[in-house]
């Protein structure tokens, strides 16, 4: 049988693993190679740099939720309900990623202050997301705002509790549900103009 084919995406996959196992701070290209039984020199030539490919395995695990999330966006019915459900997917998204895995959470956390890159890009996407769901709610007549772009930053500040990993530690505290259905509601309600 022939071996499989050293994709991106495999070695992306292996160097999850390896993360999960190792932590940031033991995980090498070398663990990687051999995960996959491969020489390290193959690695790089999909990833130039260990650092590269950090960043690259960042990106994925961000992209993940940025990809659900879209969904969201691009679906049908009212905007106001829209962004009812893409604002609790993403605190949902982000309070399992913490409370699933906790330790692949906190290798994350470590990888994502070397990449802020992806995480400004990440950002940028969710806000352009939000920012789609706004506009479609101005066009609707569901939402009374000048620039969509401007409150979908707004919006996103204003949830940060709720997807920033900084708060991870509070999602997992008994009100938190409570505190945030609180704030969407009112940023639903102030939308509404």
């Amino acid at each position: 049988m022939a071996p499989e084919t050293l994709t991106p995406e495999r070695i992306l996959e292996a160097t999850e693993e390896v993360l999960r196992r190792y932590g940031p701070a033991k995980a090498t290209v070398v663990d990687v190679a051999r995960a996959l039984g491969v020489s390290h020199g193959s690695v790089y030539r999909h990833f130039r740099t260990k650092a590269a490919l950090r960043e690259a395995v960042t990106e994925r695990w961000l992209d993940r939720t940025s990809e659900q999330l879209q969904v969201i966006v691009a679906g049908q019915g009212p905007a106001p309900e829209r962004l009812d459900r893409w604002l609790t997917a993403l605190f949902e998204a982000k309070r399992h990623k913490a409370g699933d895995d906790p330790e692949l959470f906190a290798t994350y956390m470590t990888l994502i202050r070397e990449s802020g890159g992806v995480v400004d890009r990440h950002i940028t996407d969710l806000e352009s997301q939000l920012a789609s769901i706004i506009e479609a709610g101005v066009t609707q007549g569901d939402f009374d705002t000048p620039s969509p772009a401007t409150a979908a930053r707004a919006v996103f500040d204003a949830t940060g509790r709720f997807h920033d990993p900084c708060y991870a530690p509070e999602w997992s505290r008994p009100t938190i549900t409570t505190d945030f259905d609180a704030v969407r509601a009112l940023v639903l309600r102030g939308l509404r103009g």
